[in-house]
């Protein structure tokens, strides 16, 4: 499924993915969301693909986020439950792809940019790659629980609190040194290195490949816990006047201002 602000192609063994919003650093819509399901649902229906690979259209960005524009309704316990509910059936799904997925990351991977690199099982980066969920300096909210869980499988704890309470982006080589980077090249290197990844992994036994991710996905949703374990904690946060005022401070071009309320 390709739409204004996505493509959807495949080469060969490799299914890509293309999120193009430069505009708005492919910022996603519900549109854009609904088109990676699509593109999941059509890689793991081709027995042909071997390897799923997303990518933003250029090196601005690879995905900055879900357009706060989304937000500007948003109200209630319901409204806000609704929407990370939305979001993780669509991370969930790209989770549960069959085939190996690879994140062509060069420029931000931010907020739900970064939520989705996460969900890949490789991100090859350049080394204008910033992953991060600078969230309690935009806008206020928090992950969902289980979007909080994979950021804690990658980089650990201390450095999971790090990233959310200071609200700071990391650059590429510290995202490598924190397990957040699978692997870091020169800009001009980086379309080889993914293609090279891909067509390797593609040479290889589907069956291995399939049962280990499968595996890996297990044993990391089984120390998930409950579905709905931080719902409380997700409620508290997009129900507030904070997070009302930091959405129209962002539609207004301004600063939030903070009042833990």
């Amino acid at each position: 499924m390709s739409t204004s602000h996505t493509l959807f192609t495949i080469d060969g063994p490799t299914a890509t993915l293309t999120f193009s919003r430069p505009e708005a650093r492919n910022a996603m819509t519900w549109a854009m969301y609904d088109a990676l399901v699509e593109a999941c649902e059509r890689v793991d229906a081709d027995p042909a693909v071997r390897v799923f690979v997303l990518c933003g259209v250029d090196d601005g960005a690879f995905v900055a986020g879900t357009d706060i524009r989304q937000f500007q309704d948003l109200r209630t316990r319901e409204d806000a439950l609704a929407y990370e509910t939305r979001l993780d059936r669509v991370i969930s799904r790209l989770e549960r792809v069959a085939k190996p997925t690879i994140a062509r990351v060069n420029g931000v991977a931010v907020g739900g940019g970064c939520v989705i690199a996460m969900a890949c099982d490789l991100r090859i980066c350049g080394p204008g790659a910033r992953f991060g969920v600078p969230v309690a300096r935009t806008l206020g909210n928090c992950l969902s629980a289980a979007n909080c869980s994979r950021l804690l499988d990658l980089v650990g704890p201390a450095r999971l609190k790090d990233l959310m309470f200071t609200a700071r982006l990391l650059d590429a080589q510290e995202a490598l040194a924190a397990g957040l980077a699978t692997q870091v090249v020169d800009a001009e290197a980086l379309d080889r290195t993914v293609a090279d990844t891909a067509s390797r992994i593609a040479s290889n036994a589907p069956l291995t490949i399939t049962a280990t991710k499968e595996m890996v996905r297990r044993l990391q949703t089984h120390r998930r816990g409950a579905a709905d374990a931080g719902d409380d904690l997700v409620v508290a946060c997009y129900t507030s006047q904070d997070f009302r005022g930091a959405v129209a401070a962002f539609m207004e071009k301004r600063t939030p201002v903070w009042t833990g309320k």
